[in-house]
């Protein structure tokens, strides 16, 4: 009781004196025991609040990292007594913060460290303002401190790369100016990953790799000097998997993707406010680059230009018409949007071009430096024919895959999307819709074509096959490779060869059908 008593008069005493002393002096004192406990204890305490200065404009992103960081897979956060859970509607990620002024603990380097969330009321508004404080060892501050902060934005940054939703965008067609975004954008949700992908291993093992080391090479490309991108070239007939790759590419890295359309571009200063507005670790498609515009393979149009210009000019005319400055993005504008000044102008980022005919595309365009990785897609190997029947049917061994294989060497290999449309059609049964593949394959090399988007005759094609086999024998009188009417085909020609293999691999079909029980 004596002791209660002692500390009643004591707060009594500290009462009266608030009560008395100025302002200045009881200032002065809260100093000096701030200094004091500060002298007396192990620990340094460092705060970072949620905005820069006094105004609370300018957003301080230290503040943010930390946020991120605790919502990354710590497993000291789970420690925490409270904790304030949210989830956005496009999102279904859960994320958490630390309730107000409540602690979680945290190791780094050996030592204990813990963060406070601070949350205090405005005085006459109605706003609030936070802070995370971090407490650590007073001793060993100075060596903690920098690679402490340097860990907790490293590890923000790869789970805001990982975590965050991921967008595809696409220019509007006007806007682009200073306040104006030329973006509009949807959420991201394709599923290609390079585990679905119909690739064949080691082209998908060069293109994981290559793209493991640009990320990973931030440091590398500041030491050489050069602006942190790469270029890809992705060319192949229609069908071959282009999209799907660069889905599986985003997916990969965990990129936004940003769609350019090259042809609601209005000239080259439009295509250089796009290209500022895009964001880092960001992939920028330009597909069909030789139908986008009419600005390659055209060296021959673009020298008369110039000479009709140089003529004007010997002849006293104003001369001052750019050749290139047509109202529409030139040739040397989409060049500084993937290799000049321009396209430093941000980093992480991947530009990519499509094309069905890469002869068509001009030299300056895919050289090394700008399209850095050529891509060749085409028909379906082995590997990634298996791989697409797994996808569609669920299928990882069977059968008939040696006579897909056969058939695929001898001219009758397919695309993944005719493939893909043929097992869809058929997924309800696995064997048939392998049969089917087949069977177009057979066709393609009779050299027949095959229309994919008509039902009847994906549905009929093994009919068909059979159709074609009993029928181009009889036929052989009126094919073009014959010398005149009536005579017989050089033995060994190229024709024959091809019905000789087909019956084989229909005696190969039907034998190993039977002996499956198929």
């Amino acid at each position: 009781m004596e002791i209660l008593s002692q500390m009643w008069s004591l707060l009594g005493l500290l009462t009266v004196l608030q009560n008395i002393l100025p302002s200045q002096i009881l200032s002065l004192l809260q100093s000096f025991y701030e200094s004091l406990q500060d002298l007396l204890s192990p620990d340094a305490y460092f705060d970072i609040p949620e905005f820069n200065g006094y105004c609370g404009v300018d957003v301080n992103q230290l503040y943010h990292h930390v946020n991120l960081y605790l919502n990354s897979t710590h497993p000291s956060a789970a420690a925490c007594r409270r904790l304030t859970l949210s989830r956005s509607p496009s999102s279904k990620t859960i994320s958490f913060t630390l309730a107000p002024n409540h602690t979680v603990a945290d190791s780094f380097a050996g030592h204990r460290l813990s963060w406070t969330h601070h949350v205090e009321d405005v005085p006459d508004s109605g706003e609030e303002r936070r802070s995370f404080t971090l407490k650590l060892p007073k001793h060993h501050r100075l060596q903690i401190l920098a690679p402490y902060l340097e860990h907790v934005t490293s590890r923000a940054e790869e789970f805001e790369r990982v975590s965050r939703e991921r967008r595809l965008f696409t220019n509007t067609g006007h806007g682009g100016g200073a306040f104006e975004s030329g973006w509009a954008s949807v959420p991201f949700r394709h599923h290609s990953t390079f585990e679905t992908l119909a690739l064949e291993p080691d082209l998908k093992k060069q293109i994981t790799e290559d793209l493991t080391a640009f990320a990973q090479g931030r440091d590398f490309y500041r030491k050489i000097g050069r602006a942190w991108k790469r270029g890809y070239l992705l060319h192949g007939p229609p069908g071959s998997g282009k999209s799907s790759l660069i889905a599986a590419i985003a997916n990969f890295l965990c990129y936004d993707v940003y769609d350019l359309e090259l042809t609601k571009v209005l000239d080259n200063s439009e295509l250089r406010s796009l290209l500022i507005q895009t964001t880092n670790r960001s992939i920028i498609v330009i597909e069909d680059i030789d139908c986008s515009l009419n600005i390659t393979s055209d060296r021959l149009l673009k020298t008369s230009r110039k000479a009709t210009h140089e003529e004007k000019r010997r002849h006293g005319a104003s001369g001052n018409d750019d050749i290139d400055s047509d109202g529409r993005v030139t040739l040397s504008g989409l060049l500084n949007f993937t290799d000049g000044l321009w396209s430093c102008c941000g980093e992480e980022r991947i530009i990519i071009f499509t094309t069905n005919y890469k002869d068509n595309v001009d030299p300056a365009l895919v050289r090394c430096g700008r399209m850095d990785v050529h891509v060749s897609l085409g028909t379906c190997g082995p590997h990634a024919f298996k791989a697409l029947v797994k996808n569609y049917l669920g299928v990882e061994t069977h059968a008939l895959f040696d006579v897909a294989e056969s058939c695929g060497r001898a001219g009758g290999a397919l695309t993944p999307a005719q493939i893909g449309e043929i097992l869809l059609r058929n997924r309800s049964d696995a064997n048939m819709a392998i049969k089917a593949v087949i069977s177009v394959m057979q066709v393609k090399i009779l050299g027949a074509d095959v229309d994919f988007c008509d039902k009847e005759v994906v549905a009929k094609t093994p009919e068909s096959v059979d159709w074609r086999l009993a029928e181009l024998p009889k036929n052989w009188n009126a094919s073009p490779e014959r010398g005149g009417g009536g005579t017989k085909r050089k033995e060994g020609s190229s024709w024959e060869k091809k019905m000789k293999f087909i019956m084989r691999l229909k005696s190969l079909t039907k034998s190993d059908s039977g002996r499956r029980g198929v």
